[in-house]
């Protein structure tokens, strides 16, 4: 079974665009949160969740299973997902 992967990601941002087209591309199955077009509670909700796993608050800040990928750092979440 492949491992879960959820991303949390700027609408405007490069990198996150090239993550998720890296996802699409590959056809793996992802969630994602645009935090920056989220607003109030739901936005310092999720913002708090990030700083636990990335206290930079840099996106996009990616969950493989157990792995935390911080940044687009294709080699890496290739041979996370085995591609």
């Amino acid at each position: 079974m492949a491992a879960k992967v959820k991303m949390y990601t700027l609408s405007t941002c490069s990198h996150c665009k090239a993550t998720k087209q890296f996802m699409n591309d590959n056809e793996v199955d992802y969630e994602y949160v645009d935090v920056d077009l989220l607003d109030g509670e739901d936005r310092m909700s999720i913002m708090e969740e990030v700083k636990e796993i990335n206290s930079h608050l840099s996106f996009p800040t990616i969950i493989i299973g157990e792995r935390i990928i911080i940044g687009f750092r294709e080699e890496e979440i290739r041979e996370v997902l085995g591609l």
